[in-house]
């Protein structure tokens, strides 16, 4: 059976969490009807660090478990064995929270001409929200692990988390990341800004990998294994298929290729791996990028005699963000952004600009630099580009429409009024 097929219970699903949720989150479907996910709804979530709940956005590949807290237990194996339950994950153990800017790694996968498949997202799958947690160093440390040595070029260890999230097709869904990551800031979240973990956000436990792609993040996490490479076809103890998700999906490449399957990879810095380092790159650090929460466009702006305020966010994955601009005129001039607000590695950062509006139609881009030098690209090239396009200021159309980040598609558009508005 195709991994890729409809499902009725997914509709249902997704309608319960839409009422749970309300209007802070909209549905978007895959062109093969088999995903539901949900986007923030409105533009103004990003201009704001913190993400509530409510408009976060949701995606998962296949069904919410019916999971119990007192009963679930992760499992330690492979170079490890033993297992936690939920109260050795909340007692046994630190407690730590972690702010994290999630991004779907097919986030602006609608903005690719011609389309590519799978859910059409805009600009709306990303979020940050404060994770709280159990260190997974703390927990592989504790039975026995040691912790990889940056000098030793030798250690390629992964650490493989699995979910257990049910599969009609017989996946099993499966993400590797190195396990020097896993102790350097990696967490078994069971709290999302303060609140119960929520179901469709991995109740009871889910991986939290800071900085990296959603897809990483690896939600009902049910068995974390310790590997000398990356999860590949056959290497897990249990049926079903079980590297579909590593080493087919989410992986970023031109139309009519097929990625081989790869043990061990030499970065994973997705940008790097865009650029060369890695034949048909994984998605594992995010892209910098940046987007314009206010003005939102949806209603004319009125300056009331003061400059109007562009606001928004901007990240960088495990690097830091450097700068940030604005265009008011769709690109023709651009002028520094000033960052502000909370400062943490792995989370996005607050910008704004005093813009003095004249009256009229405007377009409003922002663009992110990162500490590397690494700037958002103008576009998303046409297919036969492929790595060719960074060349031309573009970002590479790929068959999933992976970890896009160009900016002109993220821009607003702004009417800007005549009069300030008669408060007496």
């Amino acid at each position: 059976m195709s991994i890729e097929q409809p499902r009725a219970e997914r509709h249902r699903e997704i309608e319960a969490i839409l009422e749970a949720k309300g209007d802070g989150v909209v549905p978007t479907r895959d062109l093969a009807d088999k995903y539901t996910v949900l986007g923030a709804t409105s533009r103004e979530t990003y201009a704001n660090w913190l993400t509530p709940i409510e408009e976060h956005f949701v995606c998962h590949r296949n069904d919410i478990p019916d999971a119990e807290a007192d009963s679930w237990t992760i499992s330690l194996t492979g170079q490890v064995e033993g297992s936690l339950t939920m109260t050795d994950v909340r007692e046994a153990y630190p407690r730590v929270a972690v702010a994290h800017t999630m991004e779907c790694a097919g986030n602006g996968r609608g903005q690719h001409d011609p389309e590519t498949g799978s859910v059409q997202w805009g600009y709306e799958a990303a979020g940050t929200a404060v994770w709280t947690g159990t260190p997974v160093g703390s927990v592989l440390r504790e039975h026995g692990v040691e912790e990889p040595d940056a000098s030793d070029e030798r250690d390629d260890r992964w650490l493989t988390a699995i979910g257990g999230d049910p599969s009609e097709a017989g996946d099993v869904f499966a993400r590797s990341i190195p396990l020097s990551k896993a102790f350097e800031d990696c967490i078994l979240a069971y709290e999302m800004n303060g609140r119960a973990l929520p179901r469709e956000h991995g109740f009871p436990v889910r991986l939290i990998v800071p900085g990296w792609y959603g897809v990483n993040n690896v939600k009902w996490v049910e068995e974390l294994r310790v590997m000398d490479s990356m999860v590949t076809e056959g290497s897990l103890d249990r049926p079903g298929v079980h590297a579909h998700w590593q080493q087919v999906s989410y992986r970023i490449h031109p139309r009519g290729v097929d990625p081989e399957e790869n043990a061990t990879v030499e970065t994973v810095d997705t940008w790097e791996g865009i650029e060369g380092a890695v034949e048909h790159p994984y998605t594992f650090d995010l892209n910098v990028m940046s987007l314009v929460g206010t003005p939102d466009g949806e209603t004319p702006v009125v300056p009331n005699d003061d400059a109007v305020e562009v606001r928004g966010v901007a990240w960088a994955g495990d690097d830091a963000v450097e700068r940030v601009e604005i265009s008011t005129d769709d690109g023709e001039t651009w002028a520094d952004a000033e960052l502000f607000g909370p400062d943490y590695t792995g989370a996005w950062r607050l910008f704004r600009y005093e813009w003095d509006a004249d009256p009229g139609t405007h377009r409003i881009l922002s663009r992110a630099t990162d500490e590397l030098g690494r700037r958002q690209p103008e576009r998303i090239s046409g297919p036969d580009a492929w790595r060719d396009a960074l060349e031309a200021d573009a970002y590479p159309w790929n068959d999933g429409g992976f970890a896009a980040n160009a900016y002109r598609p993220n821009g607003v558009t702004v009417e800007v009024g005549n009069e300030a508005v008669n408060e007496g």
